[in-house]
């Protein structure tokens, strides 16, 4: 007989499970995790303030019409490009930002699942989504590390001035896209440590007397 047991812990646990992965996969898709100051173009007396800006993959530049703000890819092949277009740090963030993505997702799935399956391979599924949650963790920290240190090349130098250097935006700033990633980190750990108290209140001593009660839907705060 199956059981659907929900918790307060184990369902803050599943919410902060599918921020985070929100917050990473918004980080991947952004185009902004370096912005340069706001400037102006006119277009026909239509003087539109846009933002220059780079992402992972992509970048935003000057606008092609006063109401046409168009993202483009950095290059047509992306993480294949060669280095002086898309540098190798780059590259090695987006492989283990795609990973981290990978196994949160998994582990997001997992958190739903933990409703009504509280084991896998006969371990805890809290216990092994934890553990999934801190390798993943591990691989968004190396990303966060290795994107900066291609703030010297000459993609990033045209958009925030020569002065620019590994670890150093000269006249650009961090945009939201790069303080998503920072966010997804950090709360990726905070989801590996719950976990914990997750499945401690699923395998209660309440949660075994409602099951021989006979309840097969167990709800406690």
């Amino acid at each position: 007989m199956g059981y659907i047991i929900v918790t307060a812990r184990s369902v803050v646990w599943m919410l902060l499970n599918l921020v985070c992965n929100l917050m990473a996969l918004y980080a991947i898709l952004s185009p902004s995790w370096i912005s340069a100051a706001p400037q102006l173009a006119t277009f026909n007396n239509h003087t539109v303030k846009y933002t220059p800006s780079l992402g992972l993959y992509s970048k935003c530049s000057r606008p092609i019409w006063w109401d046409e703000h168009v993202c483009t890819a950095m290059d047509s092949v992306g993480p294949f490009a060669k280095s002086p277009m898309y540098p190798g740090p780059w590259k090695a963030t987006s492989v283990f930002l795609t990973l981290g993505l990978f196994l949160l997702s998994i582990t997001g799935s997992s958190s739903i699942v933990s409703c009504c399956q509280q084991s896998v391979f006969k371990k805890s599924i809290f216990i092994v989504s934890g553990a999934a949650q801190c390798v993943a963790g591990i691989f968004l920290i190396l990303a966060m590390m290795l994107y900066p240190m291609a703030w010297g090349t000459r993609t990033v130098r045209e958009l925030c001035g020569k002065d620019s250097s590994p670890f150093y935006l000269g006249d650009c700033a961090l945009g939201p896209g790069l303080y998503m990633g920072a966010g997804s980190t950090a709360l990726t750990f905070v989801c590996s440590y719950l976990s914990m108290p997750a499945e401690k209140s699923t395998s209660s001593d309440k949660v075994q007397n409602k099951i021989y009660e006979g309840q097969t839907l167990i709800c406690l705060s």
